[in-house]
């Protein structure tokens, strides 16, 4: 008996020794290629030419590596709609539009010509070849993803008009099909055009509301990424059921749960890094492994064929990219990241091949035969290659150019935002809420804070406020942001928060809005108060009732002279942040004049944030607002320091005005950044600033309960 009965025999069966290598070329090849400065995306293709049947036969193209496969062409389609910029894509749609049309265009005018005049293939050949060249597949999105510029113009631009041409191609693609099973009439075409119709309808207007409705009910991370899965899969097969592909479905799922997922949250990291770490890898080694290499060598058209279509493909594409980058006067790397995510060919690709090699003619040949099958692979794999190739070079020029933008530019100040967490059911939303008005740019600069007061500190309290920090750091860790977590004792709460912001140079605070317990509490309750008193730092004031990413419109009253206000440049560009992250629209209610400098300021700064701007004539009352602020909408209040230039007596009304009128919103008041020292600064050598307003808190809760005993 042997210890060890072991056989090795190609291609390997075993599931488990499938995976491991997989997973091993996945680990790799990445650590390999970067050592030659090649892009990941070659390497995986590379390897599956290499592990396939027509390279060293370890492993056999099974359903996992179709099922993975399909789940990896989802992925990326659904990441493209997911990560686009909604804002700047409204206002760049028609360029998005005219560059879906010319690039679906000159490779079909080329293709036609090439297929007719060199391969002398039939019309009907040439035209289904053609469309093969006109679609083309996001392969070189992820280096886009990896360098952080999904929201650049040319790339909104490419993936607009990815949809453009992809959708023009399969609808030849159907069309042809149906041509040779002989049901092409008057109602194919009704019955076509209906279906397109009823389906884009259920996933535009269906889709959001179901997404938004489960966001508010779930909160939890993994129960929203199988949901998000789930949706995208719908969407795919019901796009299926009509006769197209679900590459479409899912790149218009993307699109419709663009606004429910901010691109700085938990659930956009676990997104991505599933899809980058398996699902796309997975679809990459697959592509490789239906190359036939031996093909081109063993005589025939094959090496001709593969040649034409090859080069047609790729002039096409690049006229295209050039053509539309002088129609709109774009920038060479602007071409060239257009140029690298439209050249390469995969997914409708494949499709239209297959599909095109198993209808038989009446003459008993194939309407595409084994060349143009073997052809089409080879074109795959080199367009693939030129596309990563031409994609990574181009971030890496204009990710070099904005950091030389960034150093010569003017030194912007450190962020740190301090989020004090007390409440276990307020941490996801103030986190959350601190990631989204945070720079994106950054990975770190946010704070977590537990004070425990020294009167009332005990093993319990400890342990509590421990559990609340990891909780924090888990939930920015989910996000790929970094956050310091803060454990002090102190002489109470307002007093611990304000001697960190002055040890760690905290530039913002993002504090809950306290519970009240008792008609004697007041409405901001006394920490907020006397942090408001003791330091000049932005406060952020919130109270959230549902989740942060299912709001779906930001309201914003500001007072009269606050555009003189030390902190006013931050605060609309942390609302506008929020904006930009969330897709809301931002609403402003102002003095006409500091309506006049917001939009000088959002236009400068914020060209795409959807905004409206509306006069509002008398601050002392905000139930002028009310119309205005529905049950999904955030309220952020402006307000002011008692002393500073905005500030007004109605601010004292502002807390029962807010009682009374916004109880069922969610609300965000904001006390901006304002010059000199607080009016009562604090120190461990005089810390009575802050105890005498507790000192008669407590008076009065004391008459309050004598009252209520009596």
């Amino acid at each position: 008996m042997h210890l060890f009965d072991f056989t090795l025999q190609l291609p390997i069966t075993d599931p488990t020794w499938i995976f491991f290598l997989v997973l091993t070329i996945i680990l790799f090849a990445p650590i390999l290629l970067d050592r030659l400065h090649i892009p990941h995306i070659i390497g995986m293709i590379l390897a599956g030419v290499a592990i396939g049947g027509y390279g060293f036969n370890i492993l056999e193209r099974d359903s996992s590596f179709e099922l993975f496969g399909k789940v990896g062409l989802y992925y990326i389609m659904f990441l493209a709609g997911l990560e686009m910029d909604m804002a700047d894509f409204k206002k760049n749609r028609k360029k998005a539009f005219v560059f879906g049309l010319i690039t679906f265009s000159v490779p079909m005018i080329l293709g036609i010509w090439s297929s007719l005049t060199l391969l002398n293939y039939s019309l009907i050949t040439s035209v289904l070849l053609a469309s093969m060249y006109a679609s083309h597949t996001l392969i070189a999105y992820p280096i886009i993803s990896r360098y952080g510029l999904s929201r650049l113009k040319s790339v909104n631009i490419a993936i607009g008009g990815t949809a453009i041409t992809v959708t023009l191609a399969l609808v030849i693609l159907v069309i042809i099909a149906g041509l040779f099973n002989g049901v092409i009439d008057q109602l194919f075409w009704l019955l076509l055009i209906a279906k397109i119709a009823l389906v884009c309808f259920v996933i535009i207007f269906f889709f959001p509301r179901i997404g938004r409705a489960f966001f508010r009910m779930y909160e939890d991370n993994v129960m929203q990424f199988v949901f998000v899965l789930a949706m995208v899969f719908l969407g795919g097969g019901i796009l299926e059921l009509v006769g197209l592909k679900g590459v479409l479905g899912a790149f218009l799922v993307g699109l419709v749960l663009n606004r429910l997922i901010p691109h700085v949250s938990p659930l956009m990291n676990h997104l991505e890094f599933v899809g980058n770490a398996l699902f796309i890898p997975y679809f990459l080694i697959g592509v490789g492994m239906i190359v036939n290499l031996k093909s081109f060598f063993v005589g025939g058209d094959a090496l001709k064929v593969a040649i034409v279509m090859t080069v047609v493909a790729t002039c096409g594409k690049w006229l295209a990219a050039w053509f539309t980058q002088k129609i709109y006067k774009l920038s060479a790397n602007d071409r060239r990241i257009m140029f690298g995510l439209s050249n390469a060919q995969a997914a409708a690709t494949l499709a239209a091949v297959l599909i095109g090699h198993e209808i038989i003619m009446n003459n008993g040949e194939r309407l595409l035969n084994d060349d143009v099958l073997n052809g089409t692979v080879m074109m795959i794999l080199f367009t693939c290659v030129l596309s990563s190739f031409i994609t990574e070079r181009a971030a890496r020029k204009i990710t070099m150019n904005n950091d030389v933008h960034e150093k010569i530019g003017e030194t912007k100040s450190e962020e740190n935002i301090l989020i004090p967490v007390s409440n276990p059911d307020t941490i996801v939303n103030l986190v959350n809420l601190a990631l989204v008005v945070k720079d994106p740019r950054r990975k770190d600069g946010l704070i977590a804070l537990n004070v425990m007061n020294d009167h009332h500190s005990s093993s319990t309290k400890q342990n509590q406020g421990k559990k609340y920090l990891e909780k924090s750091a888990m939930i920015a860790a989910a996000a790929d942001v970094t956050m310091h977590t803060v454990s002090r004792y102190d002489l109470n709460i307002a007093s611990g928060i304000i001697h960190t912001i002055k040890e760690y140079n905290v530039s913002d605070v993002v504090i809950g809005l306290h519970r009240k317990m008792n008609i004697v509490d007041s409405f901001f309750g006394a920490t907020a108060e006397n942090l408001v008193k003791g330091t000049h730092r932005q406060i952020m004031i919130a109270k959230c009732l549902m989740p942060i990413n299912t709001l779906r419109r930001i309201v914003v009253a500001v007072p009269p002279k606050a555009e003189y206000e030390a902190g006013f440049t931050k605060w609309v560009a942390h609302v506008c942040r929020m904006g930009n992250q969330l897709g809301c629209r931002v609403h402003f209610f102002a003095h006409p004049q500091t309506l006049d400098r917001l939009d000088v300021l959002i236009n400068k700064k914020f060209k795409g944030l959807r905004s409206e701007f509306t006069e509002l004539a008398d601050w002392d009352d905000l139930l002028l607002l009310t119309g205005q602020v529905n049950f999904d909408h955030l309220l952020v209040i402006v307000s002011a320091r008692k002393g500073s230039i905005s500030y007004d007596a109605s601010f004292e009304r502002l807390p029962a005005q807010l009682s009374k009128y916004f109880s069922n919103n969610s609300l965000l008041v904001v006390y901006p950044d304002q010059y000199g020292d607080p009016q009562d600064n604090i120190s461990f050598s005089d810390p009575r600033g802050h105890n005498e307003s507790l000192n008669y808190d407590k008076m009065g809760q004391w008459f309050y309960k004598w009252f209520k005993k009596n």
